[in-house]
């Protein structure tokens, strides 16, 4: 790494994108794949659809405990 940078031909907010979408990297158990990998076969959908589903099952348990 070098000990100083030359910024003076840079670009500010080049690359930013304010309606760019982040997509969260979520790392799962090598058990918990498998069982997504051969749900999502079953069912024939991607496991992205049935980890969305998962979870939005358990955000409304959720916010109905919270609730009360």
């Amino acid at each position: 790494m070098k000990k100083e940078y030359d910024f003076s031909k840079g670009e500010r907010g080049k690359f930013y994108h304010p309606k760019a979408e982040l997509h969260l990297p979520i790392y799962l158990d090598k058990d918990v794949i498998e069982i997504l990998q051969k749900l999502a076969k079953k069912r024939k959908v991607e496991i992205s659809s049935i980890v969305n589903e998962w979870i939005k099952k358990d955000i409304s348990i959720v916010e109905t405990v919270i609730s009360k």
